[in-house]
């Protein structure tokens, strides 16, 4: 959950963290069968899917703690419509079995999803198209998706302004998930089934064949500063918007960008409900849910601003960006304007952090060209927490 500043946030997870106690104490191994650097979503997800599949030495490694980075500030939809891809459908419906029934049935540690709705709008004919022919396949594809009117928009979100809606895409069962939940059940039920976990160890560098066409091991900083060498047969770089500097260790390419991602919550308003849907609305560039009594309003601004495009600092992991509001006032305008109501309510936090892109927009998935047996699972555009489950299952 979203608690009131970035601050809370961050003493809340810490405080979770402690109790969750997901890493592992023992001493570093000298080996693995594969060796996972990265303990956002998709980093904990591939280790909890390996061991699930049968691999039985199975070390994940991340640098402060998990969810550091970007997962910590995700916004938690959980959103199965939307997809021309039967593989990315298929990863976003497995994703939403695993939140919504799997991790706690074998964890007993809920995800913190809630299957509150989904709503796409469309408020010009071309949309009205290219969504019906989305639904189209999403059904094909097992999604109970619905086309409905504004006015059936208005009675399930009823703040939101319908003037220039022409219909809505529903789907009742999408909804949420707590990122940072969902990341600590893929953890337990990862060390459930045999996974060592270490934080606050970096990896400074990976070991390779004599004529440097394989992986054979990762190079890391322990707690202490110590350098320590584990040995394994594969190694997946699932560092996020570290990929890329990551790769560069390894002479790998890993053509990821992190960039600024917008969103603010303003303060309790008496209208809403907690129980509202989320309203997706591609043309003023939002989406809006209900959070801590009053909206989330997230941004996809058409030109996003590139945050440290020549290295981002090791030590970022809980932190935020400055927002810049002469750049996001009027996209930030513009989407409050869904909601109107939103205009006159105070602003809890307008929350700036960085989330990496790929310059297709397509997840960087599966093994290196350049460097035999190390798998990259990278750049996943604003969709890791609703891809995540699947993601890990796939690699």
């Amino acid at each position: 959950m979203l608690l009131h500043n970035t601050r809370q946030r961050c003493a809340h997870h810490l405080q979770l963290h402690a109790r969750t106690l997901s890493t592992t104490t023992t001493p570093l191994p000298d080996s693995a069968e594969v060796v996972v650097v990265g303990g956002g979503i998709i980093g904990t997800s591939i280790a909890y899917h390996l061991a699930k599949h049968g691999c039985k030495e199975v070390v994940l490694l991340e640098r402060d703690q998990l969810t550091s980075g970007t997962t910590w500030h995700a916004a938690g939809l959980m959103v199965t419509f939307g997809s021309l891809s039967e593989t990315s459908t298929s990863l976003r419906k497995y994703s939403k079995e695993l939140y919504s029934n799997v991790l706690e049935a074998e964890t007993g540690q809920a995800t913190g999803f809630k299957p509150c709705g989904f709503i796409e709008l469309a408020t010009h004919p071309d949309r009205v198209e290219e969504f019906r022919r989305v639904s189209a396949f999403n059904r094909a594809c097992g999604i109970d998706v619905e086309e409905i009117s504004p006015q059936q928009v208005q009675d399930l979100f009823p703040l939101c302004n319908v003037d220039d809606v022409l219909a809505g895409y529903y789907v009742k069962d999408d909804g949420r998930v707590n990122p940072y939940d969902a990341t600590q059940a893929l953890a337990k039920g990862a060390k459930q089934r045999g996974v060592k976990i270490y934080e606050n160890t970096t990896v400074t560098g990976v070991t390779k064949t004599n004529d440097r066409r394989r992986v054979t091991g990762v190079v890391v900083k322990d707690a202490n500063g110590e350098p320590h060498t584990i040995e394994s047969r594969v190694v997946v770089n699932a560092a996020g918007m570290w990929a890329r500097q990551l790769g560069e260790l390894a002479g790998v390419c890993v053509p990821n960008q992190a960039a600024e991602h917008y969103y603010l919550v303003t303060d309790p308003i008496e209208e809403v409900n907690k129980d509202w849907p989320i309203v997706e609305d591609p043309s003023s560039y939002t989406y809006i849910r209900p959070e801590a009594g009053g909206l989330m309003v997230g941004l996809f601004e058409t030109e996003a601003a590139a945050w440290n495009v020549q290295h981002i600092p090791q030590e970022f992991s809980f932190g935020e960006i400055t927002p810049d509001w002469d750049r996001m006032g009027g996209y930030l305008e513009k989407a409050m304007n869904r909601v109107p109501v939103s205009l006159n309510a105070g602003a809890k936090t307008f929350f700036c952090g960085p989330e990496s892109f790929t310059p297709d927009l397509n997840p960087i998935l599966g093994e290196a060209p350049e460097l035999e047996n190390y798998f990259v699972a990278a750049g996943m555009n604003s969709i890791g927490i609703l891809t995540g489950g699947g993601i890990g299952n796939l690699m």
